[in-house]
C-alpha cells in the first residue's frame, strides 16, 4: 500500500507526526498530544513537556488537572479551553497527576481506540493505576519496551528508598526527579523517612501548589533559594535537568551532600555513573516490559501500534506472542516502513 497512512484492519488510519493521528472513518481527525493545533479535535494525555502543545489548541480535551498543569508551564498561553466530545472517554492512566488515557470510538463503525499516551498500572500515592480497557487498536507507549527494563515491586523499591534516606540522615541529601512526577513522590519519601526539612525548587513548588489544589495531598515543602543553608536531615529535591549545574557542585562542596537519582534507566547501572550520583533508584512513572505485555493481553486488540522508546523491539516481541503489531514512525510515508 502506498501513500501517507498506515490503514489497520478497522479501516482507519493511525499516524505519528506532529503528536500521533487517528483519522476516523467519517474522516474527523484526532491529535493526541501533538505541539501545535491541527486536526478537528486535540486531546492532551498530560502535562509533561514532551507531550504539551507549544501552540495552545482552540479547545482540548484533557483532564481538569493537566489544563492547569499545562497552563502553569506554558505561562504565555494562556487559560485553556477544555471541552468534551462523545468520542472520547477520559481513563485514569496512573502516569504523573492528572494524566489520562483515552478510549476513542469510531461514531460510524463503533470501533474503539486505546491512545494510552504515557501510563503507569501501579497504585502509588496519591495516583491509581491505568487498567486497561478493551479496545480493537491500542497506541501505547514503549519507554521500557526491552525485557531487561523489570522494575522490583512498589512497596521494595519504597522501602529501598526510605531505608537510604534514614541511613543517611546525617548528611543532606538532593534527589534528583521530573518537576511533575517523581519529585511529588520523593517529596513524600523523604517525609516518610523523617528528613528534617523537605525543600524543593521553585518550579517544582509551582507544581506542587497546582496538584494540591486539585488532589486530596500536602507536600508540605519549603522553597530553597540562594540564601538556603542546608543541613544534615535536609532532603533538597530538583529538576532532574539541574543534575550537572554548577550551583549543586557547589552544595556538595559546602555541605557534603549525597546525590541521588531516580529513574526507571537506573535497571542500567550506567545511569549511575552518567549522572554521577551517589546512589540511583528505579522509581518509575511508567510500566516495566513485564507490565506492558500485561496490557496489551487485557486490552487484546487487533492491532497495536507502539511509539516512543523501544517501540520496534516491543512490537516484534508482540509479533512473536501472535499479534500484529506495528512502531509508529514519524511522517511515514508507506506501509512497509514500519
Amino acid at each position: 500500500m502506498t501513500g501517507s497512512n498506515a490503514r489497520s484492519p478497522s479501516g482507519t488510519e493511525v499516524r505519528l507526526r506532529d503528536g500521533v493521528e487517528i483519522e476516523l472513518s467519517d474522516s474527523t481527525t484526532v491529535v493526541a498530544d501533538g505541539t501545535r493545533s491541527a486536526g478537528d479535535i486535540a486531546f492532551l494525555s498530560h502535562a509533561h513537556g514532551d507531550h504539551l502543545y507549544d501552540d495552545p489548541p482552540e479547545s482540548v480535551v484533557c483532564s481538569a488537572l493537566t489544563a492547569a498543569l499545562a497552563e502553569a508551564r506554558r505561562e504565555e498561553g494562556g487559560p485553556l479551553s477544555r471541552e468534551t466530545v462523545p468520542e472520547i472517554d477520559l481513563r485514569l492512566a496512573g502516569h504523573v497527576a492528572g494524566s489520562r488515557a483515552a478510549l476513542i470510538t469510531d461514531p460510524d463503525t463503533g470501533v474503539q481506540y486505546c491512545y494510552t499516551g504515557d501510563i503507569s498500572t501501579r497504585d502509588r500515592f496519591y495516583l491509581t493505576g491505568f487498567e486497561p480497557p478493551e479496545a480493537d487498536v491500542l497506541i501505547v507507549e514503549t519507554t521500557y519496551g526491552s525485557p531487561e527494563y523489570v522494575f522490583p515491586e512498589q512497596s521494595e523499591i519504597e522501602a529501598e528508598i526510605t531505608g537510604w534516606l534514614e541511613e543517611t540522615m546525617d548528611r543532606p541529601v538532593l534527589l534528583f526527579g521530573y518537576s511533575l512526577g517523581r519529585a511529588q513522590k520523593l517529596q513524600l519519601l523523604a517525609k516518610r523517612a523523617g528528613r528534617s526539612r523537605v525543600l524543593v525548587s521553585k518550579a517544582i513548588a509551582t507544581i506542587n501548589s497546582v496538584i494540591e489544589d486539585h488532589l486530596d495531598v500536602a507536600f508540605d515543602a519549603e522553597r530553597s533559594g540562594p540564601e538556603t543553608d542546608l543541613e544534615a536531615g535536609d532532603a533538597l529535591v530538583l529538576p532532574t535537568g539541574t543534575n550537572n549545574l554548577a550551583f549543586v557542585d557547589s552544595i556538595i562542596e559546602e555541605t557534603g551532600a549525597l546525590k541521588a537519582g531516580f529513574s526507571g534507566w537506573a535497571i542500567d547501572s550506567a545511569f549511575r555513573y552518567r549522572g554521577d550520583y551517589d546512589m540511583t533508584f528505579p522509581l518509575s512513572d511508567h510500566p516495566d516490559f513485564a507490565e506492558l505485555v500485561a496490557v496489551v493481553e487485557a486490552v487484546d486488540p487487533e492491532i497495536v501500534y507502539t511509539h516512543h522508546g523501544f517501540a520496534e523491539e516491543f512490537a516484534t516481541h508482540l509479533t512473536g506472542l501472535g499479534y500484529e503489531s506495528r512502531a509508529l514512525k514519524a511522517n511515514q510515508t508507506a506501509l512497509g516502513e514500519f
